[in-house]
C-alpha cells in the first residue's frame, strides 16, 4: 500500500484530500506547515507528498528541495490557489513530480497520484537493488525441493548466463518476479539496473510515456524531458511483468526495439538506442491471445526465445511446508514475534489448500497467521477461517456440514485439544464442561 502525506494549513482541504486518498486504498497521515512536513517525512517516508505552495513557515516550491533531500524517492506534487509558470518551472527543477492548480477537477488528482505512486516504487526498487546487491536472488535462496520447480530453475540457470530474451509463464503469485531478478543477478549485467514495470498498470498511453520517456512540450504537462524505463535499464535488465495486458499498438513498437535496439521517445525526431535484456511474464495463454488476435505472433517468438513454466504451488509437492516454514520465520523477525512450535495440524492444514493464489495466497495467509498468534505456538486456530474450514471439513470426512452447529462444536473441541496437546482434563476447563461430558463428545464425535 502506498503512503501518502497531505501538507496544507487548511484543515478542510486537508481533510479532503486525506477522505479522498483513503477511498483509494492509500495510507495517509497530514501536515499544516513546513516543519511538521519534514518531521513526517522523516518518521513516516511517504511515497508521495501532495503539497500548498503557501504554508505558514515556508514556501512548497522551496520545500520540494528539503523533502527530496531528505527522502530522494518520495515524489512530490505541489498543489496552489494561485497556479503560475515561474513557480511551475522552478518547482519541477527543485525536483518536484508535478504541479497543479486547485479548483482544477479532483479527477486529475487520482491518476496523478496513481503515477507518482508507480515511480515511488520504481524509485523503491532501484534504490533496493543497490543496496542489497545481487547475493539476495540467487536460484539457491528460492525455497522448494520439488521436481517441477527444480526443473524450472535449472532450465533459469542455464538462460541466466546468456543475453536472450526470456519468457515467464505460469499461474498469478508463482513467483515470476524472483525468477526475473535471479536470473538477472546471476548473468553478466548483474551489476547494472534490474528496472520492473507491471503492463497492466497503466493504460496505453501512460506506460508509452513510462517505456519510452518524452522531450518537454510534447504533450500538454510535458514540462521537461523524462527518461524512460529503457533508458533506466539501459546495460541492465528490464522485467514486462502481465506482458500479456500490454495494447496491441504498443506490442509492435516493442518489437521494434528487440529487433533493432533503438526507439524515438515521445516528441522527439532522432531514434535512441539502448541495450537491454527483456524478461517478460504472463499469466495468459499467449498461444490463445494470438488466436483470438490480442498478442502479436511475432513478438510472442521474439519474447519466448527460452520459456520457463513455473509450476502452481498445488503440483509442488512437499514445498508448501517448506514455504510455510520460512515465511513464519521471516515475519517473526520483522514482527518481533518469536515462535518456538508449529503444531503439525497447521502444516496439515496447510497442505490440504488448493493455493489459487499460489505463493502470494501462502505468504499472506503466513502474515496474517502470526498476527493473530496470542502465544509462541502456532496452530489451526491462527489460520484464516476459509483455510479452517477446509481442514475440519476434511478431517470431518464430509460427515458433517460446514455450517451445522454439531460440527461447529467438534471443531471447537478439536481445536482446544490440540492447544492443550491431548491434555482432557484442561482442555474441560477451558471448555467449561465437564470431564465426563468431554469424553462422551469425543467418542460421539470420534475426535481422534
Amino acid at each position: 500500500m502506498s503512503k501518502i502525506l497531505i501538507i496544507d494549513d487548511e484543515s478542510q482541504i486537508r481533510s479532503l484530500l486525506v477522505r479522498m486518498m483513503e477511498l483509494e486504498g492509500y495510507d495517509v497521515c497530514q501536515a499544516g506547515d513546513c516543519r511538521t512536513a519534514l518531521k513526517q517525512v522523516e518518521l513516516y517516508a511517504p511515497d508521495v507528498a501532495l503539497c500548498d505552495v503557501f504554508l505558514p513557515d515556508g514556501n512548497g516550491v522551496e520545500l520540494v528541495k528539503a523533502i527530496k533531500k531528505a527522502a530522494p524517492r518520495t515524489e512530490v506534487i505541489l498543489l496552489t490557489a494561485h497556479g503560475n509558470i515561474p513557480d511551475g518551472v522552478q518547482a519541477i527543477k527543485n525536483g518536484a513530480f508535478d504541479y497543479i492548480t486547485k479548483g482544477d477537477d479532483h479527477n486529475k488528482i487520482i491518476p496523478l497520484v496513481s503515477r507518482a505512486a508507480e515511480k515511488a516504487r520504481m524509485n523503491a526498487r532501484l534504490e533496493q537493488q543497490e543496496k542489497k546487491g545481487s547475493g539476495r536472488y540467487t536460484f539457491s535462496s528460492i525455497t522448494g525441493q520439488s521436481k517441477p520447480l527444480k526443473a524450472a530453475i535449472v532450465l533459469a540457470q542455464k538462460v541466466s548466463a546468456t543475453d536472450v530474451p526470456v519468457l515467464l509463464t505460469g499461474e498469478t503469485g508463482t513467483g515470476k518476479e524472483v525468477f526475473a531478478q535471479a536470473i538477472h543477478c546471476n548473468g553478466k549485467r548483474a551489476k547494472q539496473n534490474f528496472v520492473a514495470v507491471n503492463c497492466s498498470s497503466f493504460s496505453k498511453e501512460l506506460l508509452e510515456s513510462e517505456m519510452f520517456g518524452h522531450r518537454a512540450g510534447s504533450f500538454t504537462g510535458a514540462t521537461k524531458d523524462k527518461k524512460g524505463l529503457f533508458e533506466e535499464a539501459d546495460n541492465g535488465t528490464l522485467f514486462l511483468d502481465e506482458i500479456g495486458e500490454m495494447a496491441f499498438e504498443m506490442q509492435a513498437k516493442l518489437l521494434r526495439i528487440l529487433e533493432t535496439g533503438q526507439y524515438i521517445k515521445i516528441g522527439d525526431t532522432k531514434p535512441t538506442h539502448v541495450n537491454v535484456r527483456i524478461i517478460a511474464a504472463t499469466n495468459r495463454n499467449l498461444p490463445q491471445e494470438i488466436v483470438a488476435g490480442r498478442f502479436r505472433e511475432d513478438l510472442f517468438y521474439r519474447l519466448s526465445v527460452v520459456e520457463v513454466h513455473l509450476p502452481p504451488l498445488r503440483e509442488r509437492q512437499g514445498d508448501v511446508k517448506l514455504l510455510a516454514t520460512h515465511f513464519v520465520n521471516d515475519f517473526a523477525a520483522k514482527l518481533a514475534h518469536p515462535i518456538t512450535e508449529i503444531a503439525p495440524a497447521f502444516l496439515e492444514a496447510l497442505e490440504q489448500q488448493p493455493w489459487r493464489g499460489n505463493i502470494r495466497e501462502l505468504r499472506n495467509a503466513m502474515e496474517r497467521s502470526l498476527i493473530v498468534c496470542e502465544g509462541n505456538r502456532l496452530d489451526v486456530s491462527d489460520l484464516p477461517f476459509d483455510i479452517q474450514n477446509t481442514h475440519y471439513e476434511q478431517a470431518d470426512g464430509g460427515g458433517m456440514g460446514r455450517f451445522e452447529l454439531a460440527a461447529m462444536e467438534k471443531r471447537h473441541i478439536a481445536r482446544v485439544l490440540d492447544y492443550t496437546k491431548g491434555n482432557k482434563t484442561e482442555a474441560s476447563r477451558l471448555l467449561k464442561i465437564g470431564l465426563t461430558t468431554l469424553y462422551r463428545k469425543i467418542e460421539e464425535y470420534k475426535i481422534g
